[in-house]
């Protein structure tokens, strides 16, 4: 799956997630508690394929999945740039974590960092449209 691709289809799951706690009249406050993961994982089952198996993305207390993904994240399916005989696909505006070479291609390894899944971070970026957040990350 290319990252425009699942970039689109999470947008969709989170604006569902999102319309459904404004109808029940949900602070902003209230929408970021429910995205903790322990609430996830009970409530919205397919949010995530990790949620299934009880698993976390990051191991971490107190994570919050409503930035899945990242604001500091950048990514291009055609590339950002090259380095030697690699396409670089994706890589962290912050310089956070890892870079995964795999077939002439450079991915951006986030597992290491746990910016976006802290609930300071998340108020503090916060939007109903989790797409007007993460807009900056597409290149495509």
């Amino acid at each position: 799956m290319s990252y425009l691709s699942w970039f689109n289809k999470h947008a969709s799951k989170h604006k569902t997630i999102v319309n459904k706690l404004i109808e029940k009249n949900y602070t902003k406050e209230q929408i970021v508690d429910y995205f903790k993961f322990e609430s996830m994982v009970k409530n919205e089952i397919d949010f995530c394929p990790l949620y299934k198996k009880n698993k976390k993305c990051h191991d971490m207390e107190n994570l919050n999945c409503y930035l899945c993904a990242c604001p500091n994240f950048r990514f291009n399916d055609d590339g950002l740039d090259t380095y030697k005989e690699f396409k670089i696909l994706s890589r962290c505006d912050i310089n956070n974590g890892e870079k995964l070479k795999s077939k002439g291609k450079i991915h951006q390894d986030c597992s290491s960092c746990t910016v976006p899944h802290h609930e300071e971070f998340v108020l503090k970026n916060f939007d109903t449209d989790w797409k007007k957040i993460m807009d900056i990350c597409s290149a495509n």
